[in-house]
């Protein structure tokens, strides 16, 4: 099986180039990851992040044949040949395919990704009916990958001003929470013409979320609680 794999070693002072990759031997229900374990173990200076190996940590997102996703959960069988490999769009190259989520995290940091209450806390646990839990769901499960953002042409554009979709569906995710007593305080944070409405519903995000979340809904959702909170 033929792959085109993006090098890039910003120390060497080379230009990017895309070097061609041949795995003869191709296992029943490989995944991309496991190829490139594989090639890697032939040359060892491709430089590419993986963990767990199950769609869990989110580690190995990368560009494959233009469509951002998870090396873990692609098998070799779907992709057309030559496989192109890159790495996700947008983002400071550090080395081939491993890309500075340094910006990334910093959106989600910056929405305050933990539950904010000003009451006294009670002396057992916080409570929900089972209705409100229900509302987190396809919310709390993103891992994090950022393929989503990374697939975004407003966080192309403006990395240093909007959220992103993977920090705004978590926003979204403590403000659905019936927990949470900061409404006020996320939606004034979330104001203005950049941080949140830069979306234009494009939806790339949820066409290569590799956990089928929604984060178009979830910033639709935001706007009609400031609409209500302006009302």
């Amino acid at each position: 099986m033929k792959f085109l794999i993006y090098r890039y070693d910003p120390e060497s002072g080379k230009k990017p180039f895309m070097q061609a990759f041949e795995l003869k031997h191709v296992e029943p229900g490989m995944m991309l990851r496991d190829a490139l374990l594989k090639l890697k173990a032939e040359d060892e200076t491709l430089a590419f992040r993986h963990s767990c190996g199950e769609g869990v940590c989110g580690s190995d997102a990368i560009n494959i044949n233009g469509k951002n996703g998870l090396g873990c959960l692609i098998p070799v069988s779907t992709l057309k040949e030559p496989v192109e490999v890159r790495p996700v769009p947008g983002m400071p190259i550090i080395r081939d395919l491993v890309v500075d989520m340094s910006q990334f995290y910093h959106h989600y940091r910056g929405v305050k990704p933990w539950l904010i209450v000003h009451d006294p806390e009670p002396e057992v646990e916080y409570l929900q009916s089972p209705e409100e839990r229900d509302k987190l769901d396809g919310l709390y499960e993103c891992i994090l990958c950022g393929c989503c953002s990374t697939s975004c042409p407003s966080f192309w554009w403006n990395p240093d001003k909007f959220r992103g979709p993977a920090a705004l569906l978590q926003s979204y995710r403590f403000l659905a929470d019936s927990r949470d007593q900061a409404t006020k305080e996320r939606l004034e944070d979330l104001d203005g013409p950049y941080r949140m409405f830069r979306c234009h519903t494009i939806m790339n995000c949820v066409n290569v979320c590799p956990k089928s979340l929604n984060p178009t809904a979830a910033i639709n959702n935001i706007k009609k609680l400031m609409v209500k909170d302006m009302v």
